[in-house]
């Protein structure tokens, strides 16, 4: 047999090795041009930044909602110091915000990873438990406004339980902003839920096989392996939570209309009755644009002091 006869052979199978060798490098991988994101950019411009812009012209000028605004300069924003109102919105506004997360994101935690397991009748739960996403926030207020009434609702009986024999939550001043925060936290938890549930779904099944291996039960696998690998579902979360009860509105106004008294009156709140109910549109401009900001730096200030920003995988687990 000739040497060429012998390295025929040889030929073929470096050849196929270098095929082998090409189809397992990584693809290179192209960045979709700034056509995608001309939809979502136009989108977000129309309705997001060109509002921001009008009501940041109009904190600077005198207006009562009719006729044409007249300019002030920066009359709105000195006289922002000295609204008591202002600043006792504020304060009730991080107290709502601080409620709202202490509510929504254990219970919220606890459900998604419940629904992610394996459990009999989960699906039908997991049902009931998503039922406050289809309904309207005005519903809902109206809703729990009935169940909350100290004369005909559940709360007349069962008050007591809980250490309020009158069953007044909303009439009461130490109570009504734990009731709204309760309210509102239990029409936004499902929401929460649906995030840790399909982010506790991506865990891999291995790693609580070798924990069991291990002998660790089921607590020690839920802080050691479930909330660890849940951390950036958590981040997100928070910055939801906080960011959304900067514009609660609609339940409050309904529930207690910022009573009793200022009891509830958050910021938002404070920022419609000085625009719709005072007609003072150009101070109302002042608080939606610290409204912007705030929301805007509590957002970063949570992204960047818990690293999410450095986070490079897109899957939780992996």
């Amino acid at each position: 047999m000739s040497d060429r006869g012998i390295l025929a052979p040889r030929r073929e199978v470096r050849t196929v090795v270098l095929v082998q060798a090409s189809q397992l490098r990584p693809a290179r991988r192209e960045r979709p041009g700034f056509l995608w994101a001309a939809p979502a950019a136009v989108f977000f411009t129309i309705f997001g930044i060109v509002p921001i812009a009008v009501v940041l012209y109009l904190s600077f000028t005198t207006w009562n909602g009719l006729g044409t605004p007249e300019w002030a300069g920066l009359t709105n924003w000195k006289a922002l110091p000295g609204d008591t109102d202002a600043l006792h919105s504020i304060r009730i506004t991080a107290q709502l915000m601080v409620f709202c997360w202490l509510i929504q994101t254990p219970t919220s935690l606890l459900l998604g990873v419940w629904a992610a397991g394996p459990q009999r009748n989960r699906a039908i739960l997991s049902t009931l438990f998503f039922l406050p996403l289809l309904l309207s926030t005005a519903a809902i207020a109206l809703t729990w406004l009935s169940l909350l009434d100290p004369n005909f609702g559940l709360a007349a009986s069962l008050g007591s339980y809980v250490g309020v024999s009158d069953g007044n939550f909303l009439g009461d001043d130490s109570r009504a902003l734990y009731a709204v925060a309760a309210v509102i936290s239990w029409q936004f938890v499902p929401f929460h839920t649906l995030l840790y549930q399909a982010a506790a779904r991506q865990i891999p099944a291995a790693m609580y096989e070798v924990a069991e291996i291990d002998g660790a039960r089921t607590m020690r696998q839920f802080f050691s392996i479930t909330l660890p690998q849940l951390r950036n579902t958590v981040i997100a979360s928070s910055v939801l939570v906080v960011v959304g009860s900067l514009t609660y509105f609609e339940s409050i106004l309904l529930l207690t209309n910022g009573g009793p008294g200022t009891a509830t009156r958050v910021l938002p709140l404070h920022m419609y009755v000085k625009g719709f109910v005072g007609f003072d549109m150009g101070y109302a401009s002042v608080l939606a644009v610290l409204l912007v900001a705030v929301g805007t730096a509590l957002s970063v200030l949570i992204v960047r002091s818990t690293g999410y920003h450095r986070m490079s995988s897109d899957r939780e687990g992996m």
